[in-house]
């Protein structure tokens, strides 16, 4: 099983705000990582954060727009 990662840590592991995390989870949209609840505390599988790097890794700005070359 993957580890489990808190909020904070997840932020950390993309570099990005705890809030983001939190607005994503609220609204549905922006960074979109499926989460886990045990309890009242939200937990990140490292995997899936790993998933969403990788599919989110382009070599230029034009496969961003869904533009293939």
């Amino acid at each position: 099983m993957s580890k489990l990662l808190s909020g904070q840590e997840a932020a950390n592991y993309l570099s990005v705000s705890s809030r983001s995390l939190s607005n994503a989870r609220s609204s549905g949209t922006g960074i979109v990582i499926p989460f886990i609840k045990i309890g009242g505390a939200v937990r990140y599988k490292q995997s899936d954060l790993d998933n969403y790097i990788q599919s989110h890794t382009f070599s230029h700005t034009g496969e961003t727009r869904g533009v293939k070359v």
